[in-house]
């Protein structure tokens, strides 16, 4: 599932969809996506405008679930059809890497370390590039133990996303 025109303004590069997302045919369209456009300071219809806000996740489909979760995305997408697509619909002058397997991708080396840190690092990529944890409800305990989030990199990143968009 991707989702985008040529030349929208800021790319969402996101893991893959999970089964409800999967199954609706839009990306987000979840509770997810709710805390995802309150981090970007986005109401509906702008981040789903796809000639402005382009998502195009690490694998295109849902990959299945094991043991009750959601499985990575399959390496062979990304490897097969990633830089076609963003060739296609870029370039972009905002990058969101949601989760680790988007900032691996994306950061190589840099996001080595793993979510926390790289997040933790975001100064380094920003203004171009804005690495988020997955807004998937499992992660309100990371947000709870790392209140500089919400306080220093989120209104960085509403500013940053108002000034691409506007």
């Amino acid at each position: 599932m991707v989702w985008f025109r040529p030349g929208a303004r800021l790319l969402i590069a996101g893991q893959a969809p999970g089964a409800r997302v999967h199954a609706a045919g839009i990306p987000f369209h979840d509770p997810s996506g709710d805390r995802l456009r309150d981090w970007l300071g986005l109401d509906r219809d702008t981040f789903y405008d796809r000639s402005r806000v382009a998502i195009i996740p690490m694998a295109f489909c849902f990959p299945g679930y094991s043991k009750g979760a959601d499985l990575p995305p399959p390496r062979l997408c990304a490897e097969t059809w990633r830089a076609a697509a963003l060739e296609h619909a870029g370039p972009f002058r905002l990058t969101i890497l949601v989760g680790g397997h988007a900032q691996k991708y994306h950061l190589g080396r840099a996001a080595a370390g793993g979510v926390t840190r790289t997040v933790a690092a975001w100064r380094d990529t920003a203004p171009a590039v804005f690495p988020l944890p997955h807004p998937s409800w499992r992660n309100t305990a990371w947000l709870k133990r790392n209140p500089w989030f919400a306080a220093e990199l989120l209104p960085a990143l509403r500013r940053r996303v108002k000034e691409v968009m506007g």
